[in-house]
């Protein structure tokens, strides 16, 4: 790996001392408010999971197997511009808060509130942060609270508000076609955690490189050491092939591997070493698309996340239940993707997926899950509210009794309906 690693930066070195822009981007800067953007994101989401096979809830004593909440967010994110000179300066800021619309203490546990002392769920929540910013030439120093995307260390976004990372972020696009990043994080706030590290990270200290090798190949490493629980390397490798003006081939492989540091695992009783690729290929011709994936995972446990963020899981197999990546399984997936703007709906999107896994090691013998997923999704596309946005999401999801995932998902069905307004302030 350490190999492959350098020999990639060493390929984008020299592809790109002849690309150097003649101007950088601090540069052009216009002014810290000249720049400054605000942006607000109104997010309103009904999740409803129904556990099948006798299955009690858990946050409810064990009583029902009933799960339903449904709230509204709000996000404001102001980023200001960086200072003139050679060295910007600038802030980026953020205010967030939830509104439970409906779910009571009987049927909430699908991760849109937090819970009171007699575990009833929070009416109203909210958390604001912020963070300073500088720019030499290309290349950006980010200190404070911050949303995260990186395969080893992301900050997840998949209720009703985000994650947030504490720490130290560098951004460098020096060399055009590639993105340099290193960064450290010394806190984690869950999606309904309002204090600044309720996931209660140690410390994480990422570092990631990306290459834009051609027009229709992109390769990118990452690798993160998380104090006291493990280690791990990223690689991602994707290529699209151009058939025609209305067909193309696109492949893309992403490939992890964990092993233990420190006593977590012990304390836990969870071994995280593991290795875990997926690779899917995609055949797109007009309006529709087909993709086949098949993800196989190794080593004395599954893939383990979440005290890295619970976004952190870059792989083909990863859908709306599980993530398929259990200890020794093998899964597949077909899915089939449909864009109705070549039919005269711009906007109009379904999607529908299967996905199958197998061979996964327990105490009792082999452990088998499947899932079916379907989504639509409707995008306005002009007028006072362009770009507000409807989506459906369905899932089953089953497994065999002696395989419990990470996740403790057991046999159920999901469905969400999602609403989202951005809007463009300054």
């Amino acid at each position: 790996m350490r190999v492959m690693k350098w020999s990639m930066i060493a390929l984008a070195v020299s592809a790109g001392t002849t690309q150097f822009a003649m101007a950088s981007s601090q540069d052009d800067a216009k002014g810290f408010i000249e720049d400054s953007t605000l942006t607000s994101k109104t997010r309103m989401l009904y999740m409803n999971r129904d556990f099948k096979s006798g299955y009690s809830n858990p946050t409810n004593g064990g009583k029902s197997g009933y799960r339903e909440d449904w709230g509204l967010s709000e996000l404001l994110n102001y980023n200001s511009g960086f200072t003139q000179g050679t060295i910007g300066v600038g802030v980026d800021a953020f205010a967030m808060g939830t509104l439970r619309l409906d779910g009571g203490a009987g049927r909430q546990g699908n991760g849109l509130f937090a819970s009171k002392s007699d575990g009833s769920p929070e009416d109203t929540q909210s958390k604001a942060g912020a963070a300073v910013k500088f720019r030499l030439s290309d290349t950006v120093l980010k200190y404070g609270n911050q949303f995260v995307a990186s395969p080893v260390f992301t900050t997840d976004d998949s209720r009703l508000l985000p994650e947030v990372a504490t720490g130290t972020l560098i951004t460098s696009h020096e060399i055009k076609g590639l993105e340099l990043s290193a960064g450290r994080f010394t806190a984690l706030s869950s999606q309904t955690g309002m204090y600044h590290d309720s996931l209660h990270l140690p410390v994480a200290n990422i570092a990631g490189a990306t290459y834009q090798f051609t027009d229709n190949f992109v390769g990118g490493l990452a690798a993160s050491d998380v104090e006291d629980y493990f280690k791990k390397q990223y690689i991602n490798l994707n290529y699209t092939f151009p058939i025609n003006d209305s067909q193309s081939l696109n492949f893309d492989f992403n490939g992890y591997r964990t092993t233990n540091q420190g006593d977590q695992s012990k304390q836990e009783g969870v071994d995280f070493d593991n290795k875990i690729w997926s690779l899917a290929a995609a055949y797109s011709i007009g309006a529709h698309k087909f993709t086949l994936a098949h993800q196989r995972s190794t080593g004395d446990s599954g893939y383990y996340y979440g005290v890295d963020g619970n976004g952190t899981i870059y792989l083909a197999n990863s859908v709306q239940i599980s993530d398929f990546n259990g200890k020794d399984e093998r899964s597949w997936q077909a899915r089939y993707d449909l864009n109705l703007a070549s039919y005269g709906v711009p906007g109009l999107s379904f999607m529908a997926r299967y996905v199958k896994g197998d061979n996964i090691s327990t105490n009792d013998g082999e452990g088998r899950e499947h899932e079916f997923n379907f989504e639509s999704k409707y995008v306005l596309q002009e007028g006072p509210a362009k770009d507000l946005s409807f989506r459906l999401r369905s899932a089953v999801y089953r497994n065999t009794s002696n395989y419990v995932p990470a996740s403790g998902n057991r046999d159920n069905n999901d469905v969400r309906v999602i609403v989202e307004y951005p809007l463009n302030i300054l």
